[in-house]
């Protein structure tokens, strides 16, 4: 069930988003696709508790793909109008932009195979008998997954956005570079900082970041930041924040119904 997320811990610096909209962000799904029926499930539950709602958006904060055995029927759920009478924006992962760097040829692949594109591979049909050692052997590997791929999967992977904001929230995959402001964020950044990012007590001015990126147990809400990357893959708790006006609060596959 929902949880609020006020309550205990630091004082965390007021935000809104625009009266009678209601947000869903969707932490990394990576390929649980058992998780992510969950939750969607959970999340039309809350939405019928909230009548008044004028409008409802759902936000993935990307790494849809990897590590998980249904990296496969992920994109297919999200392909398939998961909500509807939602408006959804779907993020790019550090995970899609190394999936797709190896696709167009940019890298030889094994980074991703290394960190979950394993699993992606196998869930797309695509058998892997032993890591590419030649430039040879991964362009044979790249052209199998391409071909396995369907387009409308490829197209899906290349319009994910780096960022999107609702109110006084930035939603992006991983976080932003301290000191920097967003027009001038270095799009690699979006989907890959942690360190420097989660170390920082300075804020984006403005802005409460709600990104994924770095597994944590639990939701962290902290003064500047919102992180809902709890490692479902592994954990089972595929977690999203809800948020209407200026309350916060989370779901979890985790939670009893």
């Amino acid at each position: 069930m929902l949880r609020r997320l006020f309550g205990g811990g630091a004082k965390v610096r007021p935000g809104t988003v625009p009266a009678g909209q209601a947000v869903y962000a969707v932490g990394d799904i990576h390929g649980r696709l058992d998780l992510l029926e969950d939750l969607l499930s959970r999340i039309a539950e809350d939405a019928r508790r909230h009548s008044a709602d004028q409008a409802r958006q759902l936000v993935f904060l990307g790494d849809y793909v990897d590590r998980g055995s249904e990296s496969r029927g992920v994109v297919e759920r999200l392909l398939d109008d998961p909500m509807p009478g939602f408006s959804k924006v779907y993020l790019m992962g550090n995970h899609e932009e190394a999936m797709l760097a190896f696709l167009d040829g940019l890298s030889d692949g094994l980074d991703w195979l290394s960190f979950g594109g394993l699993e992606t591979l196998l869930s797309y049909g695509v058998p892997l008998r032993s890591l590419p050692r030649s430039e040879g052997s991964s362009r044979a590997l790249r052209q199998a997954l391409a071909e396995a791929v369907p387009p409308s999967h490829l197209d899906f992977f290349k319009s994910c956005t780096l960022h999107h904001s609702a109110g006084d929230y930035l939603f992006v995959h991983a976080g932003v570079r301290p000191g920097i402001a967003l027009e001038r964020q270095d799009p690699a950044d979006l989907m890959w900082i942690r360190d420097d990012f989660l170390r920082s007590k300075v804020p984006l001015p403005g802005r409460i970041v709600v990104h994924g990126h770095t597994i944590c147990d639990l939701p962290q809400n902290r003064e500047h930041r919102i992180n809902i990357d709890t490692g479902a893959f592994v954990s089972g708790r595929l977690t999203c924040l809800a948020l209407r006006g200026a309350e916060r609060q989370f779901l979890s596959t985790a939670d009893a119904h």
